[in-house]
């Protein structure tokens, strides 16, 4: 089989995942709309959920590390009384309890989601893609031996009550997190604090770091512009996609992987920019900066 030419194609794009497909679906959407195999994402989103997922395109696949480390935000419905073996919507029911009456008090429920914001040990469900001894937890838990994973450190930045439903036995919130945690572990552990029990019914991420649910494009029109050639339409600005101080340098200097003098400043990370493109992210070194990726510039086909 012949081998797949280069497409020239580079970006950072925010799709608006529709629900049913897995993050792995909308890559390999991605891939056969442009021809480009090197696509991946920056943060799965589970099948049932919706939202912002960012693909990276060509040599950005190389930004990974640094978006998918970023801080989220999530609209999430819990529902209190019944808990899954997945802890969302998707998984078998394991478990019924009756709710106290005292949970859909909006007072009561408000101070709750408030009192989520801080560090917290998270033990992730046990359907997860983390690993252990070269064993993933949702294979061995689907093979009904599921893994004992350990709690993580995780960080919930903020929280805020959206609505309450007696009716529906449902809390709706909105929680900014540390990367790494876990939405469905906050429902399935707000309903244990509750004396009762509890599953993420629905989530909907609207933030990756800098960039936006309102950023996103949906899927279809994402193939559509590949397919016109119009790609470039719906990419994001990588600078703005990183959030990081921006400074220019000589492509001679970056592309050769040389150092180059700091102008300032204290954060420790920059967005290298060279004839107006991304180029590469350099680390601050005292006086210096020197290069952690770069990013060399794409032939056109």
């Amino acid at each position: 089989m012949a081998a797949r030419k280069a497409t020239g194609l580079e970006g950072v794009l925010p799709v608006d995942k529709p629900a049913g497909m897995t993050s792995h679906d909308v890559v390999a959407t991605m891939r056969r709309a442009t021809g480009e195999r090197r696509i991946g994402h920056a943060g799965t989103l589970d099948p049932s959920a919706t939202g912002l997922l960012v693909l990276l395109i060509g040599p950005y696949t190389r930004l990974e590390p640094y978006l998918s480390k970023s801080a989220k935000r999530y609209r999430a419905t819990v529902r209190f009384g019944i808990a899954t073996d997945t802890d969302d919507a998707e998984g078998r029911p394991i478990e019924e309890l009756p709710v106290p009456g005292e949970v859909f008090d909006e007072k009561r429920a408000r101070a709750v989601v408030t009192g989520l914001v801080g560090t917290h040990e998270q033990v992730p469900p046990a359907y997860s893609a983390i690993k252990r001894g070269g064993v993933t937890a949702h294979r061995a838990a689907r093979r009904g031996a599921p893994l004992v994973l350990e709690p993580r450190s995780i960080e919930v930045l903020e929280a805020r009550l959206i609505g309450v439903s007696s009716v529906h036995r449902t809390w709706d919130i909105e929680v900014f997190v540390s990367a790494g945690t876990y939405v469905r572990a906050i429902a399935r552990d707000l309903g244990r604090a509750l004396g009762t029990c509890a599953h993420l019914a629905a989530l909907v991420r609207t933030a990756t770091g800098a960039l936006a649910l309102d950023d996103a494009h949906p899927l279809d029109e994402c193939v559509e512009a590949a397919a016109s050639g119009e790609i470039h339409r719906v990419l994001a600005d990588p600078f703005a996609a990183l959030g990081l101080p921006v400074v220019d340098a000589d492509p001679s200097d970056v592309f050769a992987g040389r150092r180059i003098r700091s102008a300032g400043g204290d954060e420790p990370l920059v967005a290298v920019r060279v004839r107006g493109r991304l180029a590469a992210i350099y680390r601050r070194a005292g006086e210096w900066l020197v290069p952690e990726a770069v990013f060399p510039e794409v032939p056109t086909p």
